[in-house]
């Protein structure tokens, strides 16, 4: 079976890699890849109509089948921040803080919290026609860690402890990280789903 192009609403590359990992047979595309132009204002109030605004504007652009993926840390004692704004935190007035500079301002925020328990939530929507589309939504439990820990992964994947394994995200392998963390239980299901609709796909 040749493998199936699918477009992803996403400029990053470590997500591309990542859900290519968990999709077997699919190829993923960035817009960027085609010189599409991509960058939706993503003012949904949930991880599901933000990755819904991702896949309706690529499809609006392609006309093929999407794939949307919106994500985010939720922390209990933050009320839910940095949740849907988690690729956005901390930043102001147009200037983008770096990875290492939102992970230090999260850590901050949680000095002196008891209740450190977190999770990552992942939305992953298909989108095969503006009638014909498939939502997903998967969670990891943990906590936040009181520092960084760990060299592998990306975004707040080194302050976050997964749950019943005493390493944060950042200190898993690919295969531990793709059997525990939230993109993995979505992308499991999504591979299940893509397998069924297989002949829509074509």
């Amino acid at each position: 079976m040749h493998d199936l192009k699918i477009y992803f609403a996403s400029s990053n590359e470590h997500k591309k890699q990542e859900m290519m990992r968990l999709l077997d047979g699919v190829v993923l595309t960035l817009p960027k890849e085609e010189s599409i132009s991509f960058d939706p204002v993503e003012d949904g109030n949930s991880f599901i109509e933000n990755a819904l605004i991702k896949a309706k504007d690529l499809y609006s652009k392609v006309k093929a089948p999407v794939i949307a993926d919106d994500s985010g840390l939720v922390v209990d004692a933050l009320d839910g921040r940095p949740g849907i704004h988690t690729s956005r935190y901390g930043d102001e007035n147009g200037k983008k803080l770096l990875q290492i500079e939102k992970n230090a301002k999260l850590l901050d925020e949680m000095k002196g919290k008891t209740n450190r328990s977190a999770r990552f939530v992942c939305a992953l929507v298909l989108m095969l026609s503006n009638e014909q589309i498939y939502i997903i939504e998967e969670a990891v439990e943990g906590f936040i860690s009181d520092s960084v820990r760990g060299e592998h992964g990306f975004g707040y994947d080194p302050l976050f402890l997964v749950e019943n394994t005493n390493k944060s995200a950042a200190e898993l392998s690919d295969r531990e990280k793709d059997s525990y963390s939230h993109r993995g239980r979505a992308a499991r299901k999504m591979a299940l789903l893509i397998k069924a609709l297989k002949e829509d796909l074509k």
